[in-house]
């Protein structure tokens, strides 16, 4: 058994303790020190972390009868607040453990639904947290609502889906029927979105990765965006898309995703997928890992999981080794597939963005053409969906050279110079 503790004395934000159980699934240690960071993004003051190794969950109570006592003395000697465990937790664990420990239980689940209604902005993230809270608490509301009522509003309780916690079922499976239906009405605009975009033969690119790897950052670097971008989990919710123009004349739309993170909850998942299929539409995906994090190869891997699962594993993968400037140069080899930077520091974006040009399926072949005056609908056609990058009017007709879009190349071809 391990009991990690340490205390810390500042009563600006809500006083908690994390717990949970050790039984060999996972690595309980790197989950509760990732439960820890989340804790701290939704503003709880970690006193003291508390882990038991046993065979498995007490199915009663989580942790064992022993282990739930000495939660109970840490709480009532450090004037604990808030308990956090590092599982789902049954409405009847839930009601069991609030009894003995006597302040708000709170779980992993239900603390990440809480900092995702705090970061939700756009009205289709507010839907999906609310969507995501009322499905996770309808089956454990005999449990909650009383837990959260010692809290008084704070974590675990903000969002869309807060004062529904009172009423009866019947009503919240309404309200979920409701949310359902005007987030397929939301889904059917953005598949008309994604249709118009590949008619306007507009090419995406998607970044993807595990939260707080400089995401949003890169984004910021790339376009000048002023996205919100904090060293904290979960800045960024709601998917942010921009313009920018590749180094070979292209122009693209690049879309920033929302943070995945391990265990990441179902309810969570199901309600963000649509979200996250901007991933499974785009041309291009962009999978950003801090490598100057020891885990980062875990958690790639865990993004490379939700990436199969939601249909995109065949997409074009970039692999972009943010905050390289932390490592030493020896250890920085950039080949076809991965391309070291620092978004902070703007330090091999150029490289980047030529590595993009290359990743990306060709649409555009450079020509030298020479258009009779007669044939100008050949050169409007060029114009509309490539680029011209210069064009003189000669004797015979108009001499370009330009970016051609593959659909104009066989009509292009008779004008070709040599």
């Amino acid at each position: 058994m391990t009991n990690t503790i340490k205390f810390d004395n500042q009563s600006q934000y809500t006083r908690a303790i994390l717990a949970g159980v050790d039984y060999g699934e996972y690595d309980a240690e790197a989950s509760i020190r990732e439960l820890e960071e989340l804790a701290k993004t939704a503003k709880a003051n970690v006193v003291a972390v508390l882990i038991q190794r046993k065979a498995a969950i007490d199915s009663s109570t989580c942790l064992g009868e022993g282990k739930l006592f000495e939660l109970k003395e840490l709480c009532d000697t450090q004037d604990i607040n808030l308990v956090i465990f590092d599982h789902e937790l049954t409405a009847v664990q839930l009601r069991n453990i609030e009894r003995i420990l006597n302040v708000a239980i709170i779980d992993r689940t239900m603390l990440i639904l809480d900092i995702f209604a705090s970061r939700a902005n756009s009205s289709e993230g507010k839907l999906q947290v609310e969507l995501a809270q009322l499905k996770y608490r309808l089956p454990r509301l005999s449990g909650i609502g009383i837990s959260l009522s010692r809290l008084g509003g704070g974590i675990g309780t903000r969002g869309p889906g807060e004062t529904k916690l009172e009423t009866d079922r019947r009503h919240i499976r309404r309200r979920i029927s409701k949310l359902n239906e005007e987030l397929k009405e939301l889904e059917k605009r953005r598949n008309l979105t994604h249709i118009r975009r590949k008619k306007d033969l507009i090419q995406t690119i998607a970044i993807v990765g595990y939260t707080n790897v400089g995401k949003s950052t890169l984004l910021n670097t790339l376009t000048n965006a002023n996205v919100l971008a904090e060293n904290k989990l979960f800045a960024t919710l709601d998917p942010t898309s921009r313009g920018i123009e590749l180094p070979d004349g292209r122009k693209v739309l690049i879309t920033d995703t929302v943070g995945l993170i391990r265990r990441l909850p179902h309810h969570l998942i199901e309600a963000f997928k649509s979200t996250l299929e901007q991933a499974a539409n785009a041309d291009l995906i962009l999978h950003v890992l801090d490598c100057s994090d020891s885990d980062y190869l875990e958690k790639a891997y865990v993004v490379e999981e939700l990436l199969s699962e939601l249909g995109a594993s065949h997409i074009p993968v970039l692999k972009v080794m943010n905050k390289s400037d932390l490592l030493p140069e020896g250890l920085i080899e950039n080949n076809k597939n991965t391309v070291f930077i620092s978004a902070k520091n703007n330090k091999g974006i150029n490289l980047l963005l030529a590595k993009i040009s290359e990743k990306l399926p060709p649409t555009f072949c450079k020509m030298q053409l020479l258009i009779p005056y007669d044939k100008g609908g050949v050169l409007a056609q060029i114009r509309k969906n490539g680029k011209i990058l210069s064009e003189e009017f000669c004797q015979d007709g108009t001499k370009v050279t330009a970016l051609v879009h593959t659909i104009d190349i066989k009509t292009s071809e008779k004008y070709k110079l040599d």
